[in-house]
C-alpha cells in the first residue's frame, strides 16, 4: 500500500434535496442546501483522499472545520467538494477543502483530520457510557 502524501485528493457529490437544506435542518430558515451539509461533504472527499492509503483497522476523523459558506444552492441543484491533502505532521492531516455547485464557488476554508486506530478509539469513547 502506498503512503500518505501531500497532493492526495478526492472528490463527493450531492444532489440538493430538501432533507439537505437549512431549513429541513433547523441551522436556517430557507430552502437552500445548508452549512452542515457543506461541511458533511466537505469531510466525506477529504476522508475519501486518504482512505485508501490507511492501515487496516485504521481510519481518520474530523477535528477541525474552518469554512466559508459564499453561495446559497437551490433544492434541485448538484454541489461538488474536493479535498486536497495540504500537510501530514505525524497523525494530524490538513486539507484544503472547496466546493462548487453550477454556477460557480459556493465554499471554501480547511479541514483537519486525524488517523486513528478504530478499535482504541472506539473503547476510549465507549468508557465514557454511564
Amino acid at each position: 500500500m502506498e503512503k500518505l502524501v501531500p497532493g492526495l485528493k478526492a472528490e463527493a457529490l450531492e444532489e440538493v434535496r430538501e432533507n439537505l437544506t437549512a431549513r429541513a435542518l433547523g441551522s436556517g430558515g430557507l430552502p437552500v442546501f445548508s452549512t452542515p451539509m457543506l461541511v458533511a461533504l466537505m469531510e466525506r472527499a477529504s476522508l475519501s483522499a486518504v482512505a485508501p492509503y490507511l492501515n487496516e483497522g485504521c481510519s481518520t476523523v474530523g477535528t477541525m472545520v474552518q469554512i466559508k459558506h459564499t453561495s446559497a444552492t437551490p433544492v434541485g441543484a448538484s454541489v461538488r467538494a474536493e479535498g486536497i491533502l495540504k500537510e501530514i505532521d505525524g497523525r494530524r492531516l490538513v486539507f484544503e477543502v472547496r466546493a462548487w455547485d453550477g454556477a460557480g464557488t459556493i465554499g471554501e476554508g480547511t479541514h483537519e483530520r486525524f488517523i486513528i486506530d478504530n478499535e482504541k478509539f472506539l473503547s476510549k469513547t465507549n468508557s465514557k457510557k454511564l
